[in-house]
């Protein structure tokens, strides 16, 4: 199993940064060895930062050269949204198709990306996790949004091929693929060799306010389609009355997803892609954080000395 820092905190003293709009200068040297001393392997960023450098392939290259001679090299590009909605699906596959060539400039291996639109119900639950609703589900999807997709998809993984980019998509609330059969059908679609699921048990967990399958259950199914895996953890509390589930993070051994059980499944299938620490979102993220991908690693150890006693 191979680490990666898909941080969703990026504070630093004397610096609070967003992580997810952080400036390739958030990226310091006391921040990549932070990152490097947690044991990761490499850390994923959006691409949001490859266009802040300036987005020309000079600037792009020297950036994630910096990363690299850092021993933080960026194995994993964000570029996310749907590409079948109708208003934001044109725009989303352009930014796809940016995110892979400058993905293919700079040797990253991987460009991930979840498939949510924007909300398009103001002051209505259907964006946010835990409701009994989600907008874009797959329970809502017709075959022809899979069709559609799966085209869609189909062109990304060719552009990607000749630079040895591989397509990730992230299963994800509020998108057509949210659970493990959407996934799977969409793998079947799309039918490249260059292209896989991101198994975000996570999102599987908190995308309705009673899950609609065990972690168990989709790991299982999804492991053998997987080609990056973000992995976080969360503690359920439920409002049967609301029909509303609030959700909050914590670090990877202290929620109520069984990694032990997850990552077992993943060695089962041969994984030999990244598994990807989603970070805390408040706190020390250094501590949290720390504290996931050493749990992450002593499991693996585990599993690894169990198997050459049989």
């Amino acid at each position: 199993m191979k680490y990666c820092y898909a941080n969703r905190r990026h504070v630093l003293y004397p610096d609070a940064n967003d992580s997810w709009r952080a400036a390739p200068a958030a990226y310091t040297d006391e921040f990549l060895d932070r990152t490097r001393d947690m044991g990761f392997d490499g850390i994923e960023i959006g691409i949001d930062v490859l266009e802040a450098t300036g987005g020309d392939r000079r600037n792009v290259t020297a950036f994630t050269k910096r990363l690299a001679t850092a021993k933080v090299p960026v194995v994993a590009l964000r570029s996310g949204g749907s590409l079948t909605d109708g208003r934001y699906g044109p725009a989303n596959q352009e930014r796809l198709a940016r995110a892979i060539k400058l993905a293919g400039w700079a040797g990253i291996g991987i460009v991930n990306g979840a498939l949510s639109a924007p909300p398009r119900y103001p002051g209505k639950p259907l964006f946010s996790p835990g409701f009994s609703k989600s907008q874009d589900s797959s329970r809502e999807a017709s075959l022809a949004d899979y069709r559609e997709l799966a085209a869609a998809l189909r062109k990304a993984c060719d552009l990607g091929a000749a630079d040895g980019v591989t397509i990730s998509v992230e299963v994800h609330q509020n998108s057509i693929v949210d659970n493990s059969w959407s996934a799977v059908r969409t793998v079947e679609m799309v039918d490249r060799k260059n292209f896989g699921i991101n198994p975000d048990l996570g999102n599987i967990f908190w995308v309705y306010d009673v899950p609609e399958e065990t972690c168990e259950a989709a790991i299982k199914a999804l492991a053998p389609h997987s080609v990056y895996w973000h992995c976080k953890n969360l503690i359920r509390v439920h409002h049967p009355e609301n029909e509303r589930t609030v959700f909050l993070r914590v670090p990877i051994p202290d929620g109520e997803i069984d990694y032990r059980f997850a990552i077992s499944a993943m060695v089962a299938a041969d994984y030999r892609g990244y598994m990807a620490i989603e970070g805390v979102q408040s706190g020390d993220q250094f501590h949290g954080d720390g504290k996931s991908i050493a749990y992450a690693k002593g499991v693996v150890a585990d599993l690894d000395r169990r198997a050459k006693k049989r």
